[in-house]
This record gives C-alpha cells, sequence and structure tokens, in this order.
C-alpha cells in the first residue's frame, strides 16, 4: 500500500474540505455581488403592449433623432422604419377581434403616431419627435 502515515492522509483531506468550503464561499461571493449589480427578480408576465413596444422601438429609432446614451444621433433608416411599421400593421389586422380594448386602442395609437412621423420624415421633417413608448 502507501508509506505515507494514516495521519497525513487527513491531514490532506482537511487541506482539501478547507479549498472546497473556501470556493463555495468565494463564489456565493461573486454570486451575490453579481446579483446586487443586476438585480433582475422574476420577469413579469408578457403582454401585448410589450410585444407593441418590442417592434415600435425600432420603428422609432430608425425614424431619425433618437439619441443614444453616448449623445450621438442614430441615422434615419426609413426602409427598416417602414418594415417595423408594418409588422405592427400585421399584427393589428390579425389580432383584430382577438385584443382587449385598451390593448387594441394602444397598438392604434402606436400605429398612427408611428405612420405620422414616418410621413414626416418622407417628406423631409426632422423626424426628431419620437413619441415616448406605450405604457401599459
Amino acid at each position: 500500500m502507501s508509506d505515507e502515515p494514516r495521519e497525513s492522509k487527513l491531514h490532506v483531506d482537511s487541506d482539501w474540505k478547507a479549498e472546497a468550503e473556501q470556493e463555495k464561499q468565494r463564489l456565493a461571493a461573486e454570486e451575490q455581488q453579481a446579483a446586487a449589480q443586476h438585480p433582475a427578480g422574476p420577469l413579469p408576465d408578457p403582454t401585448l403592449v410589450d410585444l407593441i413596444n418590442v417592434i415600435a422601438t425600432p420603428a422609432v429609432m430608425s425614424i431619425g433623432g433618437y439619441r443614444l446614451p453616448d449623445g450621438k444621433v442614430v441615422p434615419p433608416d426609413l426602409n427598416q422604419a417602414k418594415y417595423h411599421i408594418d409588422l405592427l400593421g400585421l399584427l393589428e389586422e390579425k389580432t383584430r377581434g382577438n385584443v382587449s380594448d385598451e390593448e387594441g386602442q394602444t397598438l392604434a395609437a402606436v400605429l398612427h403616431h408611428l405612420r405620422m412621423q414616418f410621413a414626416e420624415a418622407v417628406a423631409g421633417g426632422s423626424g426628431t419627435k419620437t413619441p415616448p413608448p406605450p405604457t401599459p
């Protein structure tokens, strides 16, 4: 068998256990730090208004005049804006009669605002007026 005394093996086992415990504590501290930096919590249930916002946001940004946090202005991309506005129009068409009054009104209002902004941008307007995202 081994020439090492039995006590030495116990010492190695104790060191391993201590290292494992330190690693466990280190990982727990990192996890707590990450959770403190990005408190996510449970996500709310998705709604149709959330979907409308997801599709409308790139349309608003593509119409132009949107500023990034660093102050740079996103250049207009009217083809991209039209695509997202058309997606919202398709959503309105396909969900007609299957949405609540509030959802239908929100979708209609967002589409109206986006279409007006798009028409202004196509006509040569500044396109800097962007509506706030709809609230549920």
